[in-house]
């Protein structure tokens, strides 16, 4: 008996073996071509939008010496040089967002992609006291993606200079009389990744009258460790309609929305293929108590074969998963290894023991067990669960058994 156990653990440790090796080529083959993979997606798609807020500023002059002597000159010229940025308070904030999420896959690995249309109107007041030259500067949340549909405007006021983009930043100038508004509207259609944030400013800043509404096509929604709640969220046909709306606030934290991440089929197939030796585990455990209990006489060889074919499960899973949707991969590959199993026992000990005992196990600890990764952080629940279970019926089954008996009766 003791050989036949030492036969077993053998046949257990190299299938832990191959495990390890399949687990670590999914993790090669997943994360070292990811960022030549994610390079591309970006360059068709743009990476992570951050839109900022627009500002309106003007140069203030210092003053200038009255009387014209050499000495006055040279001042004018250092007082020339310190020039002085001043910043025109932004009074409202009316934008508008709508996002399109499209995940697309590249090798083992799917990518949060969206579409993003984008309008907001602004509201600026020259609070100088005197008429300004006041330039309205909108930066762009991603210098290399492509805009479609790009307005820049103003309501009621001409540009004096005409919006001119450069770098990503697109600057107009308009001339405001004192305690004069303008109206500015910006807008463009354009696509990202993984995330989209609405940052106010740099730090912590004061907002008036903002509002933001944004409107998704999805509905598992969720927002980053640092951004602000929704006021107000609606159901729509497709997802969410959020609406963020502030008369004044002070605060350093920004808005953003985090994409969703479908399942993940190299990770997942990596940790599936890493923990696959505790249901090999289980499934062996089950065995010998079912043939101890029944009087059959399984050898360390059907063993061999029976883990060859859970290894088989993970083997197929790990080059199915790019070629077809997750799911269609697991269940494909489930039914290959049970069929491997089941019609291989059913050869040697019928088709009671086949079907009713092994193929069951089986389901419960290669298929369920595997299942339980598709259940993000439920899955060390799940396994703690099951083995439990396992442990209580085994203890029940074998609660009369005789082990000293049965040792003996091996050894003769």
């Amino acid at each position: 008996m003791t050989k036949r156990l030492f036969a077993i653990a053998l046949v257990f440790g190299a299938t832990t073996l191959a495990w390890m090796i399949l687990g670590g080529s999914i993790h090669s083959r997943t994360f070292e071509t990811d960022s030549r993979l994610k390079n591309g997606v970006t360059g068709l798609w743009g990476g992570a939008q951050t839109q900022i807020a627009p500002s309106a500023s003007f140069i203030k002059q210092p003053s200038q010496p009255a009387e014209n002597s050499e000495q006055n000159k040279n001042l004018a010229i250092k007082l020339a040089a310190k020039e002085i940025k001043c910043e025109l308070p932004l009074e409202s904030s009316k934008i508008k967002t709508d996002i399109d999420l499209s995940h697309r896959q590249k090798g083992l690995l799917w990518y949060a992609t969206y579409k993003v249309q984008y309008t907001g109107q602004y509201r600026f007041l020259n609070d100088s006291g005197v008429a300004q030259d006041v330039t309205i500067t909108f930066t762009l949340p991603d210098k290399q993606a492509v805009y479609d549909d790009f307005v820049f405007r103003t309501h009621g006021k001409a540009w004096k200079s005409e919006p001119s983009p450069s770098g990503g930043i697109v600057n107009g100038v308009v001339n405001l009389a004192p305690g004069e508004a303008v109206l500015v509207e910006v807008g463009y259609r354009t696509q990202g990744m993984d995330s989209w944030r609405y940052q106010f400013g740099a730090g912590v800043g004061e907002v008036k009258n903002f509002q933001l509404s944004m409107d998704t096509n999805f509905r598992d929604i969720d927002f980053p460790a640092d951004g602000l709640a929704p006021g107000k969220k609606e159901k729509t046909a497709t997802g969410w309609r959020l609406t963020w709306d502030y008369k004044h606030l002070v605060s350093g934290a920004n808005i953003g929305m985090v994409m969703p991440q479908k399942l993940q089929p190299g990770p997942l197939a990596g940790q599936i293929a890493f923990f696959a030796p505790l249901s090999l585990l289980f499934f062996m455990v089950a065995m010998l108590v079912i043939g101890v209990m029944k009087q059959i006489d399984i050898h360390p060889m059907h063993f061999a074969f029976i883990s060859a074919a859970f290894f088989a499960f993970h083997l197929l899973l790990a080059y199915l998963a790019d070629q077809v949707p997750f799911i269609w991969a697991f269940g494909l590959s489930a039914a290959v290894s049970v069929f491997l199993v089941v019609s291989y026992l059913r050869l040697i000990f019928g088709n009671r023991f086949a079907f009713g005992y092994a193929g069951l196990a089986q389901v419960v600890y290669l298929v369920l067990f595997s299942a339980a990764f598709f259940f993000k952080g439920l899955t060390g629940l799940t396994i703690t669960v099951g083995a439990i279970l396992t442990l209580f019926v085994l203890m029940q089954v074998t609660a009369k058994v005789n082990w000293k008996q049965v040792f003996e009766q091996k050894q003769q």
